[in-house]
């Protein structure tokens, strides 16, 4: 599929604070979230992170264009399950 915005509309495309700006000046409010979203997504990331400050292992990492943390590999293999990994 091919799609160019310029060429399928006239107007010029407003920059991304642009856009939400002057949705926030119209009452647009379709691009924010709500503030019981917000609370609700700290709810689920602070126990993550309080973890991380009280936990000092090494989070594990991988070489670019890998196939991933040889940890992820014993992870799911705990269950008897393995990556597909095609090329």
């Amino acid at each position: 599929m091919e799609f160019s915005y310029d060429q399928t509309f006239v107007e010029e495309s407003p920059e991304a604070y642009e856009r939400l700006l002057l949705d926030a000046l119209v009452g647009d409010a379709s691009l924010f979230i709500r503030s019981d979203e917000v609370e609700q997504s700290w709810r689920v990331v602070d126990p993550i992170i309080e973890h991380w400050a009280n936990d000092r292992s090494p989070i594990p990492t991988y070489e670019a264009a890998s196939w991933g943390p040889t940890d992820a590999d014993r992870l799911i293999g705990r269950n008897g399950r393995k990556w597909r990994n095609s090329i």
